[in-house]
């Protein structure tokens, strides 16, 4: 084993490291994501990345990936960066604000989130969309809330998931 394969392999066998396995298989088993070619990683506290590919059949009239695809991938990565830091509790988005930079074209795009600030009840994210040249093709910043849902009640977070 390489010796910086190690504290990558403990850190996946941590409890957080288990916290963000269980996320990544609720984002890979939700039905909607099925309509996305996207792969997310949670590789720390309040950081998630969303990989994701952008097709002609998600461009609206003018040829351009339509605003639907941005809210939800900037919705998902700072989403899911917040609920990195909740271990018991699904999180809730109680409101997103978005600016359009740029058109997403055909290619690989990535939505980076990041946990800006709250703890407690209300967690505010932020994520950036990067298109497949590099460039920043939008921003957004969300609030979410704990919700009553138990993350252990929900199916492929335990260690059932699958």
């Amino acid at each position: 084993m390489p010796p910086d394969a190690e504290p990558a392999r403990r850190a996946a066998s941590s409890g957080a490291g288990i916290h963000f396995r269980g996320l990544e298989a609720l984002y890979r088993r939700a039905p909607v994501n099925a309509l996305f070619q996207s792969e997310i990683e949670i590789a720390g506290e309040g950081h998630a990345r969303i990989r994701f590919e952008v097709r002609p059949e998600l461009f609206h009239a003018a040829g351009a990936a339509h605003g639907t695809l941005y809210f939800k991938m900037l919705d998902d990565a700072a989403f899911y960066a917040c609920n990195s830091l909740v271990t018991d509790r699904f999180l809730l988005t109680t409101g997103f604000n978005l600016l359009f930079t740029r058109p997403l074209r055909s290619g690989v795009a990535t939505a980076e989130g990041r946990w800006a600030s709250g703890r407690r009840r209300v967690f505010v994210g932020e994520a950036r969309l990067i298109d497949s040249a590099g460039e920043e093709a939008a921003r957004g910043t969300g609030t979410f809330m704990r919700s009553h849902i138990p993350l252990s009640t929900l199916p492929g977070y335990g260690p059932d998931r699958g």
